[in-house]
């Protein structure tokens, strides 16, 4: 059966596997006040407490009450609420799906595969007895070295926005817990522990709480709080991000509040009252943490916490608990993280994959691998026939095959310290708490091997030794190099090949950019491959013997077979950049700081200007710009309409399918304010997945809320529409715009 039939079938499956009754958030509130009412003082403090870090079987539990409760009918026991990483699948837990990671969801540009692939991973969480998934991340790439960027969805909080919106929404839908993680300006590893990011106010509104926003929309349960500062004040007690009238709760969150693992500091009092509704672990750490436990429990007792605001904290805890029908059946916990294998010593480990998640974690490597560069299909979009050189490959034609570098061939899965903590064999995934299974992954030489069979002759060097590489290389019908860049969580300040968790340049590892260079110099038909977590420089993309380049991030498990899948053209390439591909980090017009001062204050000065914004701004031309993504076809845009009602403006148009192959277009939709307004010259405000036969054509439409028209005004605390004209840029990048209107 293939894997495209399977995860159709999954598809049509997925409303009956997991039935709940999901309440109103007023009928939970209701039942948690009832519950919250009935609880000694000891008990609310267990729920708004840890366990510890290494009591807990999850990577974060809570002490419930030991008795049940009767309310409104119901008999209500409360489980100890299980915790989970990551944003891309279950971590420290055996038998689960190492899904893409989310900077690949993103280069899908597909609002389709976000929501399935948070419906994939809760059902995972879910069936493993996790009620809280620890996602999605929403960090904005403010630059790109920046270490856990590719937890998240890019420089765009736009595209972080919907990103954030359909993975909340599929992530819940199976009845699992989604928490937003993490608020805010969480954009930097070096220093993070203490750290001050200060962001004026209309930035934080309209760049870095923007995502959040659309989490609070899709009623997601809870949001974690960060380990940095904002504005000089410790995220996890910071009344104007967390109170009552913080940002948080003015516009609309009704969930809970949770630390990051540490990021608690000073007294009960100060948490407690800043908004702070769960501390995690519960447990004092090297970075902080430890203030809940006994702490509340006296500060209640003094007066300096009121009890209604513990009542409040407990009653935020239980809310979503019963919104998503946790009280119903949810399957108990099944696993341990204290134990190497996630089980506990007398367990069988519960596998939770299917052949649809593998097909889904497939159909997302493929579809978010971003084709740079092909010489194989001419403008008109006809392919040149018998032509070895560039993509799709051909069995019929291609008879010799070499295939170089350390990224092609299998990872190494034991690496010191844990938490995929090395970068040896192919990338499939950063390192640290984001992390998630490798016991699955299949590498690129092993896919690529297995697909061509006997129809070819294969020769390897899988290092990035250059001399061996151009040996397999030469004399070859094709040669595909491998080379790779990586970055992840710092940790406890954990070091990988000298990187504190931010990367140290935007360079490829291993001299991946000599290696791919001395290839082409003997090889007339090199392929190049680039597993990545965010931009690298590509100054030889020019080279007459590069003739394909594919940009493949950071793909999962899957990363061998969807590779194989755009290579040789079962599935025509329609991933799209998600940040910008320039040469020098000074393009980017922000840095990672680093020294050895102390905690720093970073100054965010560049306002709202990041990435595609500032490069326009001032006027630099990226190698491969925002939005940018070659297909083995070519689309034609006509006909553009807008029209306007109170609430919305929608951009209409048609989109062609003009070459010889099947394809995906993915048409997106900039807006140019009003040049009163101080907004960047074009911001993302729609983008589409549109599947296209070769000469077929389907009418679009993209619609743009009045507060995507609207600017944040500091003085007046509220969304504004500045006066004047907006221009609408329809294209398929943001230099390659194809339509253009105004309203």
């Amino acid at each position: 059966m293939s894997w495209l039939l399977l995860f159709a079938l999954w598809i049509l499956s997925v409303d009956r596997s997991h039935a709940f009754t999901q309440r109103s958030w007023d009928e939970s509130v209701g039942l948690a006040n009832q519950v919250v009412s009935l609880m000694t003082l000891d008990e609310k403090i267990g729920m708004a407490t840890g366990v510890g870090q290494f009591s807990s079987r999850c990577v974060g539990n809570i002490k419930p009450p030991s008795r049940s409760f009767s309310v409104s009918g119901l008999t209500i026991t409360i489980p100890p609420l299980c915790m989970s990483d990551g944003p891309a699948g279950m971590r420290l837990v055996k038998d689960v799906t190492g899904f893409p990671t989310g900077i690949n969801v993103a280069s899908t540009f597909s609002r389709r595969l976000m929501r399935a692939r948070g419906v994939a991973m809760a059902e995972e969480f879910r069936a493993k007895g996790s009620h809280i998934f620890l996602g999605p991340a929403m960090d904005l790439m403010r630059n790109p070295k920046m270490g856990r960027a590719w937890e998240s969805f890019g420089p765009d909080p736009y595209l972080n926005g919907e990103a954030s919106f359909e993975t909340t929404t599929g992530v819940q839908s199976v009845g699992v817990q989604a928490c937003a993680k993490h608020f805010i300006a969480n954009n930097q590893e070096h220093w993070r522990y203490g750290l001050s990011a200060d962001v004026d106010d209309r930035t934080l509104h309209e760049l870095y709480w923007w995502p959040f926003m659309r989490s609070v929309e899709a009623n997601v349960s809870a949001v974690m709080c960060a380990y940095n500062r904002f504005n000089k004040t410790s995220s996890c007690h910071n009344e104007n991000l967390l109170g009552p009238n913080g940002i948080l709760r003015k516009e609309g969150f009704q969930g809970f509040v949770v630390s990051d693992w540490g990021a608690t500091h000073d007294s009960a009092k100060d948490n407690a009252l800043a908004g702070l509704d769960m501390e995690q672990p519960g447990d004092f750490l090297l970075i902080g943490g430890g203030v809940y436990g006994n702490n509340l429990k006296n500060a209640v007792n003094d007066g300096s916490v009121p009890v209604s605001r513990l009542n409040e904290m407990v009653t935020r805890i239980l809310t979503p608990w019963f919104r998503l029908g946790q009280d119903q059946d949810f399957p108990s916990i099944s696993f341990d993280v204290q134990h190497p294998d996630g089980t506990g010593s007398q367990n069988v480990p519960l596998s939770v994959r299917s052949d649809a998640h593998t097909a889904l974690a497939r159909e997302i490597g493929a579809a978010s691998a971003i084709l740079l560069k092909n010489a194989r299909v001419t403008n008109n979009g006809q392919s040149t026939g018998t032509s070895i050189r560039g993509l799709p490959l051909s069995q019929s034609i291609v008879k010799s095959i070499a295939i170089i570098g350390q990224d092609a061939r299998q990872l190494n899965q034991n690496c010191p310290g844990g938490l995929n903590a090395c970068n040896d064999g192919t990338m499939v995934i950063g390192w640290g708490s984001g992390s998630n299974s490798l016991d699955f992954v299949v590498p690129p030489v092993d896919a690529i091997t297995d697909f061509i069979g006997n129809s070819a002759t294969i020769t390897t060097s899988l290092s990035n030794d250059l001399n061996a590489g151009a040996k397999a290389a030469t004399g070859k019908d094709v040669a595909i190099v491998f080379a790779n860049a990586m970055s992840g969580e710092l940790g406890f300040y954990q070091i990988v090949v000298g990187n504190m968790g931010d990367r140290n340049d935007l360079d490829l590892w291993f001299k991946g950019g000599s290696l791919i260079e001395r290839v082409a110099s003997v090889n007339p038909n090199t392929i190049v491959v680039i597993h990545s977590v965010g931009p690298v420089p590509l100054g030889w993309n020019t080279h007459p013997n590069i003739t394909a380049i594919i940009y493949a991030g950071a793909p999962g498990e899957q990363t061998g077979p969807s590779l194989v899948d755009v290579l040789w053209g079962a599935v025509n390439p329609s991933g799209r950049l998600p940040f910008s591909v320039a040469d020098s980090e000074d393009s980017y017009g922000t840095t990672i700081v680093t020294g050895l001062d102390g905690f720093p204050t970073i100054n965010y000065t560049e306002g709202l200007f990041i990435d595609y914004r500032y490069m326009d701004s001032k006027n630099i031309a990226p190698r491969y710009e925002f939005g940018y993504g070659l297909s083995y076809t070519t689309f034609e845009y006509s006909g553009l309409s807008i029209s306007s009602s109170e609430s919305s403006h929608v951009v209409t148009f048609t989109v062609t399918n003009t070459g010889a192959f099947d394809g995906t277009e993915i048409p997106q939709l900039y807006l140019g304010f009003p040049s009163s307004s101080g907004e960047p010259r074009k911001v993302l405000r729609g983008f589409e997945e549109v599947k296209l036969a070769n000469g077929q054509s389907k009418q679009v439409s993209l619609s743009v809320s009045q507060k995507e028209i609207s600017i944040w005004d500091s003085p007046s605390q509220s969304w504004v529409r500045p006066s004047g004209a907006f221009t609408v840029y329809v294209g398929a990048s943001i230099k390659d715009i194809r339509l253009t209107g105004t309203f």
